[in-house]
């Protein structure tokens, strides 16, 4: 049975079959706090009258279905999740009256009650399937339409669509209805329906094209939060600058962006109906790197307006496209149109490392991932798609050119506009504008897995210069693939005042297992040569000795930000790929970080390194790096500027860090107010970090997190909460972790924050009781808990920490042998390929 799975063969089949023309939806959300009425009525037209082809719909109780003025049974239409559609005719009508459920996964309609004053609140996410867990639909991107919403809700809440937001008709009773106007032409999964006590603040945005009305909501407990002059700066930024570069007025009408809560995602594209996380609006000061991150979604989601809503992929093979332009389009607007200048530094030290790290994994994919159904779908919906996609596409600018790529993209926008389209359509376009054949570079990038390794090759002369120059090239054996490369390359020398600055810049193709470059003969040996410099490539790159010697002595001179992610992310790969020991990398950190300029390598980079401390080190001298790195931050922390990121940081990882009795006592001071930092403001999420920290060392229990949750009555506080209690060192902890994480009824962002807290490094006897009790779980977990939380307790919650040669045995036995479905071991197998990596760094960091 096919249960909620669609294959492409049937969408193929369905979209030659069916041209839809409207949907109607009637939603009432007044009819109970477990389920809402819904009643669609659908039209759509047949080309072979007489054919067969069936709705979808999830989790619903079906009153009455009507096709074509016939009543359907629902109890033989309706079964496995779909609606049986026989006789169709050429015209043709569908009715189908419902109760649905209220979700608390945040997949669907979900349903929330803020504990800070009790207030309901609703919003939909539909991305990939799930349009068909709130009204009748056909569920795939190629059949679009135009949707028109009717909701009935209680009088006093806010209720907003994809639509302008009409005037509320009184129903009395304390009942209104809102009757939506009808969209332009779009896909199932970006409507949306967001409902319930929200805040709202309005602006307007008046550009080359017009105005456009802008909304900003959250909710009523978060509002002294909601900093919308920050917001509708950056909002207006980013739409003048898409508006112009792409050349094409934004396409719906209106934009609201709404901020909500328990959301499974980081934000989703719905048109003219943006849904972000309600985290991005902090409570707490955050580190630059933090709002950095929320311009890069905000801008992110405004780029899928052109590219995802207004031209939709025909299916979801091309989900990565989507994502990928996206991903590359925010931190592009970033870098030119707003503050962030630097974003794409933020981009080689974060995200793109993501990138990397999933490339490495068993489960890698071509970025063009053959999606031959749903299941396919929501597995590949990973940093693949957003960050190696992003990068991928940032080389082809650069092999095309920004302009020829932009002529090709304004193109692509109008030949296809409230369509869809595949990736041969845009490929077509890019190369007619900018003359270069594109097919060649997107087989080798597209439709091939893995990372190529750069590598400089040399010889000198007796003066020091370059008498040969080589950039090697290799892959996994597993992912052979040499690709083409557009590349930069610097040299950078040590100036009298010791600031490594560079003297020379060069620009080269590289291809296959050896490139020559003959405009370096002759060149003096720098004292950091740098390959891929300025990051146009997507490739791990190697540093040669006396650059190894020269970042280690001194990254922090180094005076180009992008220059130093890069030398970061080299000795980050090799300290993965267990070349580099994790005691040299660590002190490389703690002799650089505090002079590090970039919000996200300031704040990234020392969470690496405590998990490589704890994970890559050898166990041998664990303790002792542990205490270094330790009091290395604890220095840290004390040096830093007052009030500065760096201090934030310093104090979040001196925290994860603690364990002496010194930093204990001085992580209690820090609630307590008897230890003092000059400058650090211990507000109430650093006091939750101070207090999950020192729940995990035992050293609080029940009562002084019930005492704190007392302080902190919000969502976030019971989350927190919920997060401090399992990290406790007790079996009694873990048991009743353990069983509220595999509980359904535990709200998704709750379980999140159970799964990143419960198996934690130096409570390994802990861990290992959990290996068993985790893999009878991936057994089952995607069908009771739904796909989104089963992935995230297999994906994150995997106890890591019982890292052993017999452990990865064990999984090579499971997986061998289980016949969990096959996303549940691909988890198991990225778990087990996670403790080989740790296994072989610690052997070389023992030397």
């Amino acid at each position: 049975m096919p249960g909620t799975n669609l294959t492409r063969d049937e969408a193929a089949t369905r979209a030659a079959l069916l041209d839809v023309t409207s949907y109607s939806i009637d939603l009432d959300l007044t009819t109970g706090d477990k389920t809402f009425g819904s009643t669609t009525t659908l039209r759509f037209t047949c080309t072979e009258p007489g054919a067969s082809t069936f709705a979808d719909l999830v989790d619903a109780t079906v009153h009455e279905i009507t096709l074509n003025g016939r009543r359907l049974d629902p109890a033989t239409a309706y079964a496995d999740s779909r609606i049986a559609l026989d006789g169709l005719e050429a015209d043709n009508t569908l009715v189908v009256r419902a109760d649905c459920t209220y979700s608390n996964s945040g997949e669907g309609l979900h349903r929330f009650v803020d504990p800070a004053d009790d207030r309901v609140y609703l919003y939909s996410q539909f991305e990939v399937p799930d349009a068909r867990r709130v009204f009748t639909t056909f569920e795939q991107p190629d059949l679009k339409s135009r949707f028109t919403f009717t909701v009935t809700a209680p009088d006093h809440w806010v209720v907003v669509s994809n639509a302008p937001t009409p005037e509320p008709e009184s129903l009395g009773g304390g009942r209104a209805v809102w009757r939506f106007p009808e969209t332009k032409p779009m896909s199932t999964y970006i409507t949306a329906v967001v409902a319930g006590e929200y805040h709202a603040e309005f602006d307007t945005y008046v550009g080359k094209y017009g105005e456009i009305p802008l909304g900003h909501y959250c909710r009523q407990s978060l509002k002294e939060h909601l900093d919308t002059d920050v917001l509708v700066e950056l909002t207006k930024q980013s739409f003048q600058f898409f508006e112009e570069q792409f050349d094409y007025p934004y396409p719906f009408g209106k934009y609201d962006q709404l901020y909500v809560p328990e959301y499974n995602m980081g934000a989703m594209e719905n048109a003219g109906c943006v849904t972000l996380r309600d985290e991005y609006l902090p409570r707490s000061r955050q580190p630059r790197s933090f709002f950095e991150f929320r311009a890069s979604v905000i801008t992110h989601e405004m780029a899928h307006m052109w590219f995802g809503d207004l031209v939709t992929m025909k299916w979801w093979d091309d989900l990565w496209l989507n994502e990928s332009f996206a991903e590359w389009a925010c931190y592009w607007c970033e870098a030119e149109a707003t503050e962030y200048t630097d974003a794409w530094t933020g981009f080689a030290n974060a995200r793109k490392q993501t990138g990397y790290r999933a490339d490495q994994l068993p489960s890698t994919h071509p970025i063009a991932a053959d999606n031959v159904d749903l299941h396919a779908v929501e597995v590949n919906f990973d940093m693949i798609t957003y960050a190696k996609g992003a990068s991928v596409l940032k080389q082809l600018v650069a092999w095309v050119g920004l302009e020829p790529f932009l002529a090709g993209l304004r193109d692509y926008f109008k030949d296809h506009e409230y369509g869809n389209s595949e990736f041969k359509d845009l490929l077509a376009a890019l190369e007619r504008s900018s003359g270069r054949e594109l097919e060649s570079w997107a087989q080798e990038w597209l439709q091939t897995a893995g990372v190529n390794t750069l590598k400089p090759a040399f010889e000198l002369d007796e003066t020091g210069a370059y008498s040969s120059f080589r950039v090697v090239q290799s892959a996994h054996p597993d992912w052979p693939t040499l690709r083409r490369h557009r590349l930069g390359i610097g040299l950078y020398d040590a100036g009298e005042d010791g600031a490594l600055v560079r003297r020379e810049y060069l620009e080269v193709d590289v291809e296959g297992e050896s490139t020559k470059v003959e405009k370096l003969i002759g060149t003096k040996q720098p004292d950091l040569l740098l390959l891929n410099d300025e990051d146009q490539a997507y490739a791990k790159i190697r540093l040669d000795e006396r650059s190894l010697r020269t970042a280690i002595e001194g990254l922090s001179r180094l005076d180009d930000s992008l220059a130093r992610a890069l030398v970061w992310g080299a000795a980050w790969d090799m300290t993965r790929d267990a070349e580099m020991p994790t005691t040299d990398f660590m002190r490389l950190v703690l002799a650089n970080i505090g002079q590090e300029t970039d919000a996200w390598g300031v704040t990234r980079i020392p969470a690496s390194t405590g998990m490589a401390v704890r994970f890559y080190s050898a166990p041998e001298h664990r303790e002792a790096l542990r205490a270094e790195w330790e009091q290395g931050l604890r220095t840290l922390l004390l040096e830093a500027a007052p009030g500065s990121d760096h201090q934030l940081t310093f104090a979040r990882s001196y925290a994860a860090a603690a364990h002496s009795e010194q930093a204990v006592a001085e992580l209690k001071g820090l609630l307590d107010g008897s230890f003092t930092v000059e400058g650090l403001a211990v507000d109430q999420d650093l006091r939750w970090g101070l207090l999950e920290a020192l729940a995990g060392l035992g050293e609080i229990g029940e009562a002084e997190i019930d005492a704190e949750l007392e302080r902190d009555n919000t969502i976030s506080g019971k989350e927190k909460a919920a997060a401090a209690r399992v990290a406790q060192p007790t079996a009694e902890a873990k048991a009743a972790g353990w069983a509220a994480i595999l509980d359904p009824a535990t709200p998704n962002e709750t379980s999140r924050e159970m799964v990143m807290s419960i198996f934690r490094f130096g409570q390994e006897e802990l861990a290992r009781e959990y290996v068993e009790k985790f893999l009878e779980a991936a057994e089952t977990c995607l069908d009771t808990l739904g796909f989104h939380k089963g992935s995230v307790v297999l994906e994150l919650g995997f106890p890591r920490a019982a890292c052993s040669p017999e452990v990865v045995a064990r999984l090579d036995e499971w997986l061998a042998t289980s016949t969990a479905p096959k996303a549940a071991k691909r988890y198991v197998s990225e778990a087990r390929a996670d403790l080989a990596r740790a296994l072989a760094a610690q052997a070389c960091d023992a030397g």
